[in-house]
């Protein structure tokens, strides 16, 4: 039976064969690794993956897919929400050893990438990469440099621990059926977590900064460094956009280390 993409799941099948391989041969899956994709679908990209490799964990919200992926033996097939899944409890389970690390990849459902994005953040340290497929605008502003108006909250709190990669442009009639927008995929490589950042504060620090990137940092950011204490060189005569992430990072650092008096 034809199964008809569900909207409510923001289902888009990629079907372009020639951009299958090409995501393919960007991941390069090989022998003894694990991988896990997050919303295989109706497989055109599960099945080729799992010829490449020995272990394939694929995670489906619906039933109707999951059911059909489990009829393929090669397939470890997990029905869930991705936001329910704990990638660091799966890391331990699937690599079957402590430190195990998995390979997450995904063509991830357009509406909800960035919640998908920053729930993977807390697992980082058990990942070795990921590649997603995502809404081209979403990937530029993930890869973002100072400077510009695609530089923003998005990119600071991913490129904060990954190095951030776009590899591949992939067009609406790749796909069944088309979205009305770009794609393009995506390579994530975690980086060591910054001695001294708290993950919360920098969080905290990120989005007062970026709450109203017309105005200068004094006038946001600023209010909120003298709460913390904070009285260390910052030029807050600068906008949110023109801070890289490495001064974001000092600051979280520095403002972490102060101690409040009781």
């Amino acid at each position: 039976m034809r199964h008809l993409a569900r909207k409510r799941f923001g289902q888009h099948f990629l079907a372009d064969r020639v951009v299958i391989d090409a995501i393919l041969d960007a991941i390069a899956p090989q022998p003894g690794e694990v991988l896990v994709e997050i919303g295989p679908g109706l497989g055109a990209m599960t099945f080729p993956l799992a010829e490449r490799c020995d272990r394939l964990t694929v995670i489906e919200v619906d039933r109707d897919l999951a059911a059909r992926l489990r009829k393929r033996p090669e397939l470890n097939v997990i029905e869930s929400d991705v936001l329910r899944v704990d990638f660091a409890t799966l890391a331990q389970e699937l690599a079957g050893q402590a430190g195990g690390k998995l390979r997450v990849i995904g063509n991830l459902p357009y509406n909800i990438s960035t919640p998908i994005l920053f729930h993977l953040l807390d697992a980082v340290d058990h990942v070795v990469d990921q590649h997603f497929m995502l809404q081209k605008e979403v990937v530029v502003r993930m890869a973002a440099r100072p400077g510009g108006k695609d530089y923003g909250r998005l990119s600071v709190m991913l490129q904060w621990r990954y190095a951030i990669e776009s590899v591949l442009d992939v067009p609406p009639e790749a796909f069944e059926p088309p979205p009305r927008v770009d794609s393009a995929v995506v390579r994530m490589l975690p980086l060591p977590a910054p001695e001294g950042v708290n993950a919360t504060l920098l969080g905290e620090l990120v989005t007062v900064a970026f709450s109203q990137r017309r105005k200068i940092l004094r006038n946001t950011l600023g209010r909120w460094l003298d709460e913390h204490g904070y009285s260390g060189a910052f030029d807050s005569q600068r906008r949110a956009e023109e801070v890289p992430v490495a001064e974001y990072l000092a600051l979280a650092a520095a403002c972490g280390a102060i101690t409040k008096p009781e």
